[in-house]
């Protein structure tokens, strides 16, 4: 059997997400192939706690524990870790120099997909994908507003440039509420990024990989009650609307999903990704938003939604995902 360590927590507000995530992974995964470990990463501490509450630390050195005068060695990690240090690439590093596989990107992907000006660079060689005009902010330099807008229409969304769970995001529609939106981003980062509005439907497709082939899940299309897809709309059940598999035609699928397989190709994703965009109205033009490489995975969560839509259980998909990490360490 193997030993699965199913990280959670972290270092930054999307702590209460992952925790969701790891909650809904561990009730899925099968135990009677995986002997599962939840381990907590705060900033005080990384720790697992065994059923009758007692803590065990876990050994920073080479990430194993100790219970009992044993010492647990884990087969493979379970990355369910939104924000740093799980989807920045640190964990992935410490888990590279212990020798653990795991589910998601490498370290290096992870860095550069956190970073949403530098991913941006790397998918705009994708033919059919387009990107919005977009500018980036340093909090060490004060901006200057008049040269925003001399390069940006309105409305334009105002981001952190590293990030998730649209934490630090405003959407502006006139001058006056551009530098409290740009001071309320530099709340959460150094950097940030502010891009023009594209009107149009917004569409989110999953991505995974198994068997070393590359597989889109059914997509899906957000419709929210917001200005935008916020953490209200996203966490708050009601707030938008999630239509899975979306209205689309074959020939917009088909492309959609050429697109977003370029996409995880091009970045050398690994595991479970997930990938948004914006068709632009009217035209069949895809603008990319962002990638998230460490998608969440509660109850009411997408890639759940898409799984189900696809005709998979989790237990399976879950399984797919971490055999798949296993067999890729050892080629």
């Amino acid at each position: 059997m193997k030993k699965i360590a199913l990280v959670t927590g972290g270092y930054t507000g999307e702590s209460v997400i992952s925790y969701k995530s790891a909650a809904m992974i561990f009730q899925n995964l099968d135990k009677d192939q995986f002997d599962v470990y939840k381990i907590d990463i705060s900033p005080k501490k990384w720790f697992y706690t065994d059923i009758a509450g007692k803590e065990y630390l876990v050994d920073k050195n080479d990430f194993t524990l100790t219970i009992k005068n044993e010492k647990i060695q884990f087969d493979v990690a379970f990355i369910a870790l939104h924000g740093s240090p799980g989807e920045d690439g640190k964990l992935q590093s410490i888990f590279d120099l212990c020798g653990i596989p795991y589910t998601s990107c490498n370290a290096l992907t992870s860095a550069i997909t956190m970073n949403k000006h530098i991913t941006k660079k790397v998918v705009d060689d994708i033919g059919e994908l387009k990107l919005s005009k977009s500018v980036r902010l340093f909090r060490n330099k004060k901006p200057e507003i008049s040269q925003i807008m001399n390069q940006l229409s309105f409305p334009m969304f105002v981001k952190p440039n590293s990030g998730g769970s649209s934490i630090g995001m405003s959407k502006v529609k006139v001058e006056q509420e551009l530098f409290p939106a740009i001071q309320k981003a530099f709340l959460e980062d150094e950097e940030i990024l502010i891009e023009e509005f594209i009107s149009g439907r917004e569409f989110t497709v999953g991505i995974y990989r198994t068997n070393g082939i590359i597989k889109v899940l059914p997509i899906t299309e957000i419709i929210s009650s917001k200005e935008f897809f916020d953490f209200e709309a996203k966490y708050t059940p009601g707030v938008s609307k999630e239509i899975t598999p979306a209205d689309l035609t074959q020939e917009i699928t088909s492309k959609v999903v050429k697109i977003a397989t370029e996409v995880y190709e091009v970045l050398n994703c690994a595991g479970m990704v997930r990938v948004d965009f914006i068709l632009k109205q009217p035209s069949d033009q895809f603008y990319f938003i962002e990638i998230n490489t460490i998608p969440g995975q509660s109850e009411n969560s997408i890639i759940p939604q898409q799984v189900r839509a696809s005709g998979k259980t989790m237990k399976d998909f879950y399984a797919e995902i971490i055999w798949e990490a296993l067999n890729y360490s050892t080629k």
